[in-house]
């Protein structure tokens, strides 16, 4: 649809538009003015639900650039508004969508000069910033072998559960690392110098997006004209916030009370990252005068299923009571098997799979799940034994690997050329480059104010002088063109120089020159630099099978899927391994009621 040629009046809804709802859902989504809390349960259509009320409330002559969609990944946000404009035509594109992080990034660079921010900022990625803390640790002298210091992974880890949580450093090492308790006064050093210089290089992370919205909230006048831009604020998977999203949302609605919120506390799975389940039980007394609106008929699953489900979540201690239904009924029922050893639940596991292979169920409407992605490791042993191919979901996802992360900070250095991290990426790949010659190099750069004009008067190794030369003129050569160069010629002239390094740094170097291929075909949707990174950063595909679709019309994997990785997909039959005692759930989050 071409959104430019909409007429200004957008097209209303019908009564018959709604008329596919049930009650309950109708109920929500024709919800009039102030606070909704949906808890949805699994399989209920908590998506058409969020969906209908945009649409219901376009109808009803909110204009869409007053409406605030926050959801959990970006794709579930463009999911919602297509279903709505299925409903009633609107230009999607003016309504405020995305995730957290990615609203944050839009406004940050917005009104982030109030709170001292420069709007070229660029956004580390989880691995760059434990890498960054990784170098910091180093640094500092804690990378010793005297005592055992904490992985960069887990410092990064920490860090987060301690900005997220607002919990202080020393409470959150004795409840969720206690094997870390010793190193308080190290994790207390690092993380100030790694503050200040995301400061000093005009660098965020994940979690300084949240903290500097929530800081921008309450900038006189501008907290105001932010929350003065919206109407109507929707949240999905309102289970799996934290305690800086529920802030940021009770500040978005100080004067305007017109918030819906759609979750679910039985699918509460994202404590790790310092969500809490105390914001959906909490939301009626944070926002006083709630309506509540239950979904309970469940259009997923069979009954039997259902029964399992609501036996269990029947035993939670803290809980919104909900029953599920289904008109669907069966006279199956869950299967427990038992078996003595990892080994036999491969064989039986590969067995029934085989089986109804045998009867006709392609390998993709069957999968297996898992808490941990180590609990497959010996069923994928069994199953390349059996020659049953399948794909793992819950590993690496597309923008960690190497080669990708690679091409991305020739990107950012464009972007932002006080990214330090960046710049030890690019000049590593270079013979006879060091860590201390990235040093060195960066310390001139700064006495030229980090101007890529002027990286050529820096002098580099022999070896690295012919290599460097061809990285200055491939930087200065992008950079002279500016936003002139579209997203995608920058990308393909970068691929260019770093293509002929893939086969002297990385093992089996084909598949990876087609993921970046894969980058060059997405960056085409990009009108801008940094709109491309900031997508890439805050929501990244999982694989470039996202993009490029599947290589062969009769391909046929099996899904492996951790249950995070699984949530709210759909297959014929499901097949859950390791479900015994410190597995499901695992004895690490069963010492007191909150964790189970």
């Amino acid at each position: 649809m071409d959104e430019s040629a909409l007429p200004d009046q957008e097209k209303r809804a019908s009564a018959e538009d709604f008329s596919g709802l049930n009650p309950q859902q109708l109920r929500a989504v024709q919800h009039g003015n102030g606070p909704l809390l949906i808890i949805a349960g699994a399989g209920t259509g908590k998506t058409r639900t969020l969906a209908y009320r945009v649409a219901w409330l376009i109808s009803q002559g909110v204009p869409p650039e007053r409406l605030l969609l926050l959801t959990f990944t970006r794709r579930a946000a463009e999911e919602m508004l297509r279903r709505a404009g299925s409903v009633c035509r609107f230009a999607s594109g003016r309504v405020w969508s995305g995730t957290f992080h990615a609203i944050a990034n839009r406004l940050l660079r917005m009104y982030g000069s109030s709170l001292g921010l420069s709007s070229q900022f660029t956004v580390l990625d989880e691995s760059d910033a434990a890498d960054l803390l990784g170098l910091i640790r180093s640094k500092l002298g804690y990378g010793s072998r005297e005592q055992r210091f904490p992985r960069k992974t887990t410092i990064r880890a920490i860090y987060s559960r301690v900005a997220n949580s607002r919990e202080p450093l020393s409470r959150v090492l004795a409840r969720d690392y206690p094997w870390c308790r010793h190193a308080e006064g190290g994790l207390a050093a690092i993380f100030s110098e790694y503050a200040r210089q995301k400061q000093a290089r005009q660098v965020l992370d994940y979690d300084d997006l949240l903290l500097f919205w929530n800081e921008l909230m309450d900038v006189p006048r501008v907290g105001q004209a932010i929350a003065e831009r919206f109407e109507h604020v929707l949240v999905d998977e309102y289970q799996d916030t934290n305690l800086i999203q529920a802030e940021i949302l009770q500040k978005l609605r100080r004067r305007n009370r017109n918030i819906t919120v759609v979750g679910d506390d039985a699918q509460s799975i994202y404590s790790f990252r310092a969500a809490t389940i105390r914001n959906i039980l909490d939301f009626p007394r944070q926002f006083p005068d709630t309506t509540i609106v239950t979904l309970e008929e469940n259009y997923r699953s069979v009954q039997p299923i259902l029964d399992l489900g609501n036996a269990v979540m029947a035993e939670a201690k803290f809980k919104y009571t909900k029953n599920l239904f289904s008109s669907r009924q069966s006279a199956q029922r869950p299967v427990l098997v038992v078996v003595r050893d990892e080994p036999e639940q491969a064989e039986v596991v590969c067995e029934k799979i085989l089986g109804h292979l045998d009867e006709g169920i392609p390998l993709m409407e069957q999968a297996v799940l898992f808490r941990a992605g180590y609990h497959s490791d010996q069923l994928e042993i069994e199953l390349v034994r059996r020659n049953i191919p399948f794909r793992k979901y819950g590993g690496l996802r597309f923008l960690e690997t190497a080669h990708v992360k690679d091409l991305i900070a020739f990107l950012r250095i464009l972007e932002n050329p006080r990214d330090e991290m960046s710049w030890f990426r690019v000049l590593d790949m270079l013979e006879g480059v060091g860590p201390r010659t990235v040093e060195r190099f960066l310390a001139e750069l700064e006495s030229r104010d980090y101007a890529v004009t002027r990286m050529g008067e820096i002098e580099m190794p022999p070896a690295a002088r012919e290599g460097f030369t061809r990285l200055c003129e491939l930087l200065l050569a992008v950079h002279a063109r500016g936003e002139n160069l579209p997203v995608a010629a920058q990308v393909e002239r970068i691929r260019f120089f770093y293509e002929p390094l893939v086969p002297l740094l990385y093992d089996n170097p084909s598949p990876r020159l087609r993921d970046l291929e894969q980058l060059q075909l997405l960056a085409n949707r990009y009108e801008s630099r940094s709109d491309f990174l900031a997508d890439l950063t805050l929501d990244p595909p999982e694989a470039t099978g996202e993009w490029a679709g599947r290589p062969r019309k009769d391909d046929d994997w099996l899904v492996l899927s951790t249950m995070h990785s699984a949530k709210g997909c759909e297959w014929k039959f499901v097949y859950i391994i390791h479900a015994a005692d410190g597995n499901i759930p695992s004895d690490m989050s069963t010492e007191d009621d909150e964790q189970v």
